[in-house]
């Protein structure tokens, strides 16, 4: 199962929406084939694993990190290759919780007299797939905050420099963490003053993410770096943003999202339903302040990761993680569960769950 659960997060990201899993068949005691789940029409983690194992699948043993599906989607259920393949075992990690599969996969291996066993490895792979379950549970992408700030809670200086507040292996796990997610998401007053690509720099990088700015009126320039290379471009812009604007960025290859105000602002949760309806199951949100603050109100954020840097930054007027208003009684502050602490060369990266607590 360890092994699958590797092959598994070599899917995140390029799986979306569908999940991604893992699968690997073992033959006495030797691994005969394992697979990943394939884009969007391509095939699934155990139709990869079962072709490579060939007829050695006979009599062997299945390991998945997901109940294998029954029904006919993009591509044939799962299901039918594994009874087909002659496998006499399957083990898998956990059920599917998506309505169209849920249980249905396993009654079909039962049915056909395959030896099953479920739960192995289960707290493992629902970590690799919470942004799944929550799509499919909610239709709404699972959210990660991600900052870098100073010791003293600064994420530039007084005049918006950033560069750089987290070490190099810091920042190499942020290009790691784009490349698992289906978007990253910033607001337009980073483009505005870093002009980011917002793409994954790695020496062998998979793929680039959707690239999402939070722009009420419109104003990302069209000469943006964003607009370079890399994955598609979402600008999500509301009503109040001049039709001449929109256009003009349609025409740099952007897609133009007209979302609902909320105080002046993108309604962060109502672009987070349109980009879950386009199949984005996984929103890395970078920035900035005002941005992270609206996204913790909207309850779109499950997890956060700050990593921090042994810097002193000072300034009263240096801008911060979370701006906005901010609450009033200690009481009411997002609190963390789930909380791990590491160093990543010389920042502490701290990470957890938003506990929904309100």
């Amino acid at each position: 199962m360890t092994v699958a659960l590797r092959q598994a997060r070599r899917a995140l990201g390029s799986a979306s929406p569908n999940p991604a899993v893992g699968a690997v068949v073992v033959r006495g005691e030797a691994v005969v084939g394992r697979g990943h789940t394939h884009p969007p029409g391509g095939p699934h983690a155990e139709v990869v694993a079962l072709a490579e194992a060939g007829e050695r699948a006979r009599g062997a043993t299945l390991y998945v990190t997901l109940e294998p599906c029954a029904h006919q989607g993009r591509t044939p259920p799962c299901t039918g290759a594994v009874i087909r393949s002659g496998v006499t075992r399957v083990v898998a990690a956990m059920e599917d919780p998506h309505d169209i599969v849920a249980g249905r996969g396993f009654d079909a291996l039962r049915a056909a007299g395959v030896a099953l066993d479920v739960g192995v490895r289960e707290p493992d792979a629902q970590a690799l797939l919470e942004a799944y379950v929550k799509h499919v549970r909610t239709g709404i992408p699972f959210g990660l905050l991600k900052c870098a700030l100073s010791l003293d809670g600064k994420i530039a200086t007084r005049t918006g420099d950033s560069r750089w507040v987290s070490g190099e292996p810091a920042r190499a796990q942020v290009h790691r963490l784009r490349q698992d997610f289906d978007a990253v998401a910033v607001g337009v007053g980073t483009v505005l003053r870093d002009d980011p690509q917002l793409t994954v720099r790695l020496p062998r990088k998979r793929r680039d993410p959707w690239r999402v700015v939070l722009d009420s009126c419109a104003r990302t320039p069209p000469g943006a770096r964003l607009f370079e290379a890399g994955g598609p471009v979402i600008v999500a812009a509301t009503r109040r943003a001049p039709a001449e604007r929109r256009q003009v960025l349609e025409a740099r290859g952007a897609t133009v999202l007209v979302v609902p105000e909320a105080e002046g602002r993108v309604n962060i949760r109502d672009l987070f339903r349109q980009l879950g309806e386009r199949g984005i199951t996984s929103v890395l949100l970078e920035g900035g302040g005002e941005v992270a603050a609206s996204a913790l109100a909207a309850g779109v954020i499950d997890r956060v990761l700050f990593f921090v840097a042994p810097l002193l930054v000072g300034g009263r007027d240096a801008p911060t993680p979370v701006e906005g208003i901010g609450v009033a009684k200690m009481a009411d502050a997002w609190s963390l569960e789930r909380v791990r602490f590491r160093r990543v060369g010389a920042d502490l990266a701290v990470e957890g769950h938003v506990h929904r607590h309100h």
